[in-house]
């Protein structure tokens, strides 16, 4: 029994490829602060909680987090597709000369979609970095103005400073010395 294997061919619109490809382009605003805030002593619980609330508002609205998070998402989808039209012009360019100018254009485009995604979904995540930053400096300002304090976590990335150990001294003893002289007279 012969059986031949036929390939099937399965078609994913590109609304699809296009909206997974701008996916990592999104950026949240931050929800809250990554700094540690204390009470400062003897303050009561809710006291603190209150100074909490007010402080995460006052850094939200100080920050505009929602009008920066839109607009670096925006700049995000731009860049992908910017991506994509540079990369089907340079692809129909070179399928032009190589005598396929369809082809050229079509991988072009799937290129520059990638690397136009990938350079946006970069761009967003630095952005959300400034965001968050800009929160904590605002989260910190006004906690430590209402007499708390902030304990900050070490920052990842960051190596300690390297510390130098010299090597222990070693002793070596000289050679024995082997004297061939001629015997004294007595």
């Amino acid at each position: 029994m012969i059986s031949r294997m036929k390939p099937i061919r399965v078609a994913i619109p590109v609304s699809i490829v296009v909206a997974l490809a701008l996916g990592g382009c999104a950026v949240v605003p931050p929800s809250g602060p990554s700094v540690v805030a204390l009470p400062r002593s003897g303050e009561p619980l809710n006291q603190f909680q209150q100074d909490d609330y007010t402080c995460r508002d006052y850094a939200f609205h100080s920050t505009d987090a929602s009008g920066a998070a839109q607009s670096a998402t925006a700049n995000g989808v731009n860049s992908a597709a910017l991506g994509t039209i540079g990369g089907a012009a340079v692809g129909a360019l070179i399928g032009a000369a190589t005598g396929n100018p369809a082809a050229g254009a079509a991988i072009g485009a799937g290129g520059g979609l990638l690397v136009g995604s990938s350079a946006g979904a970069n761009g967003a995540q630095a952005s959300a970095m400034g965001m968050q930053a800009r929160y904590d400096a605002a989260y910190a300002q006004c906690m430590t103005s209402k007499g708390n304090t902030i304990s900050q976590p070490p920052m990842a990335g960051y190596a300690p400073q390297p510390v130098y150990v010299a090597p222990p001294p070693r002793y070596v003893a000289p050679p024995p010395v082997i004297m061939y002289a001629p015997y004294p007279r007595y």
